[in-house]
């Protein structure tokens, strides 16, 4: 009786103990064929590049990207906009922010904007991003989808509104 007392207890702790891991699942469209181009982490963050799997991380079309920051919690939405768009605004000064969506009544707060860089400091070629911000229990999430053009266009933001919109937390 006394060995499955403690049979029972080491159960026990080992599944209380266990931390649910969480991810977000994006549905990243089949017809790019995608690869991973980069995918780095650390105990802070993890963060994954794609491309379509006849182009290169160098000498792309179209990009996505995904990044999860570690312990990032209660983030105001606001704030994680704010934080990207002048990021951006340090390489080209000439960005210009627009925010579509900003949920912050549901559990998970979530918004999406697009930042769109007519030029770079260093680099004459255009590009314009839509991002995808939602606030994990664990972690915040950021993902964004790129093209090398000066404005994005009204079907290519509300085709990616869609897909971001159905990406899920997932726990395991």
């Amino acid at each position: 009786m006394r060995i499955i007392t403690i049979v029972i207890l080491f159960i026990s702790l080992n599944v209380v103990g266990q931390k649910k891991i969480e991810n977000l699942k994006v549905n990243w469209p089949e017809k790019y064929d995608w690869k991973i181009v980069s995918n780095q982490e650390n105990e802070q963050m993890h963060f994954l590049e794609l491309v379509p799997g006849t182009e290169s991380g160098g000498n792309w079309t179209i990009i996505g990207s995904t990044l999860s920051i570690k312990g990032m919690v209660n983030v105001p939405m606001d704030f994680a906009i704010n934080l990207f768009f002048e990021q951006t605004k340090t390489t080209a000064p000439k960005a210009r922010l627009k925010v579509f969506e900003k949920n912050e009544t549901d559990k998970n707060h979530w918004t999406i904007f697009s930042i769109e860089s007519p030029r770079f400091i260093d680099d004459k070629i255009p590009e314009s991003q839509l991002y995808y911000i939602i606030q994990g229990e664990s972690s915040l999430y950021s993902n964004f989808v790129a093209i090398k053009e000066k404005k994005l266009s009204e079907d290519f933001i509300n085709e990616w509104m869609g897909i971001f919109k159905t990406s899920e937390l997932i726990y395991q």
